[in-house]
């Protein structure tokens, strides 16, 4: 049998890239109606890949990627979300599959990136509703027969833990819903539940593989201090491994269990746990950025864990940190890649990288972001001593926005590209794509991993 491929690509989302907000018979979705700031854009544009996704995998190609990993918007899709399907919408992501296919780039599809279809969002408060949760089957199932010939590789939610922390009220879809340890822990069952049904349904009727997929950054203690390494082990608990048991075959973590039980009141039933626990997973996914710190001292008492980083985030003065103050950290990325590994014996696949920094080009000269070469030259160093040295099985390695696009903020000042896109906050420019000095280093450095593949 011969070695298998290993994958080096890309990863972004609809919302992020596509625009074409009122186009093809796309419906509104909770992003299309956010209006821009003094230091943010709309979401109405992205970088315009609706009409220049040629272009955009021509660049991928280019770099000698193999991967990407897209998301499906489900209101372009599903215009009101639980409505009718959109054959135009489904017409474009044939067109756009079928390009990444004749360039040998495998797609891999994620299905919901935060992009709450509006309608769900003001008529049910998003996750929060059981109907939400049967509509996303709906459409979840509608894309994975349409793709399941082309697709072998699938992401349901991204980041599914931050469900797990206030910010699963925004991304959730929610409009209204109060800001408390119940309604979060309920968004967190309802759309595990929505992950279950779609993961064995991808298990039962095709070959492809699926994957849970979270936001994974170690939150180191501030201190030997044992209430720090408690509430950091806490932190982990509740917002990481409750999720990886769930996502291996193992049902929730016993301790959050013991907790919902004694202090929350959710709706859940036998029939959902059981389809819970029939899940397995082909891999574990993850985004990486950043490790944080947490310390005990402003953490309330009896307050939920889910919340512990909103009272307890602080500084770490052993790694460096970038202009928005996250803890830059190589070192952190192997020992996540480890502890899922180890504990779980799963392939592990970083399905995001990369680092954001404020960037201008004049229009004339290549824009020289060595920071960003050093940076990815030291994560996939680490990366690649787990492999070499821990022994992880690891699929690959994909990097997040190499092609600029708005941040997680909406801010187009914070890219994380190998390629600049000429536009703006408030002015939308040309949209030329040009490439940075990384763009040629990673050209490079993947023109070598193939001549060593071809060496052994």
């Amino acid at each position: 049998m011969g070695k298998k491929t290993f994958f080096w690509g890309d990863s972004s989302s609809s919302m992020q890239t596509e625009g074409a907000w009122n186009e093809g018979g796309k419906g509104l979705s909770v992003y299309d109606i956010r209006e821009a700031t003094e230091t943010t854009s709309d979401w109405k544009y992205g970088i315009d890949r609706y009409n220049r996704y040629q272009e955009d995998l021509d660049l991928m190609q280019e770099m000698g990627m193999n991967f990407y990993r897209f998301q499906t918007s489900w209101s372009r899709l599903n215009p009101l979300g639980d409505g009718a399907f959109n054959e135009e919408g489904f017409l474009f992501y044939d067109r756009y599959i079928d390009a990444m296919l004749e360039r040998g780039i495998e797609p891999m599809l994620c299905l919901y990136h935060f992009d709450m279809p509006l309608h769900l969002a003001q008529n049910y408060e998003g996750f929060m509703s059981k109907h939400v949760v049967d509509a996303f089957v709906e459409y979840g199932k509608k894309v994975v027969d349409r793709y399941k010939r082309k697709v072998k590789y699938w992401v349901t939610f991204n980041e599914q833990n931050l469900y797990s922390t206030p910010l699963a009220l925004l991304y959730g879809g929610t409009l209204t819903t109060a800001d408390t340890a119940e309604n979060i822990h309920q968004i967190a069952h309802n759309i595990m539940v929505a992950h279950a049904r779609i993961a064995n349904y991808i298990h039962e009727t095709t070959d492809g593989e699926i994957g849970g997929m979270l936001a994974y950054s170690n939150m180191y203690p501030a201190t030997n201090d044992p209430k720090d390494v408690l509430v950091a082990r806490e932190w982990d608990e509740f917002i990481n491994q409750n999720l990886l048991d769930a996502f291996c075959g193992r049902g929730y973590s016993k301790q959050v269990q013991t907790f919902e039980e004694q202090h929350l009141n959710l709706e859940l039933t036998e029939e959902e746990l059981a389809e819970i626990e029939k899940v397995t997973s082909d891999y574990l996914a993850f985004s990486y950025y950043c490790t944080g710190s947490i310390s005990h001292k402003n953490i309330p008492a009896n307050v939920a864990p889910n919340y512990y980083l909103t009272y307890g985030e602080s500084e770490n003065p052993f790694v460096s940190m970038n202009e928005w103050n996250l803890g830059i950290d190589p070192l952190g990325f192997r020992d996540i890649i480890n502890k899922m590994y180890q504990k779980y014996h799963v392939p592990i696949f970083p399905v995001e990288n990369g680092i954001g920094t404020k960037e201008e080009w004049d229009g004339k000269n290549q824009i020289q972001d060595d920071y960003r070469i050093f940076y990815h030259e030291q994560h996939i160093k680490a990366m690649q001593d787990a492999m070499n040295i821990d022994g992880c099985e690891v699929l690959g390695y994909l990097g997040w926005g190499l092609i600029d696009l708005p941040s997680s903020k909406g801010d187009m000042e914070k890219r994380y590209g190998m390629v600049y896109v000429n536009r703006g906050n408030h002015d939308l420019r040309d949209m030329k794509r040009v490439p940075k000095k990384s763009f040629y280093w990673f050209k490079d450095f993947l023109l070598k991993q193939r001549d060593l593949l071809e060496e052994e």
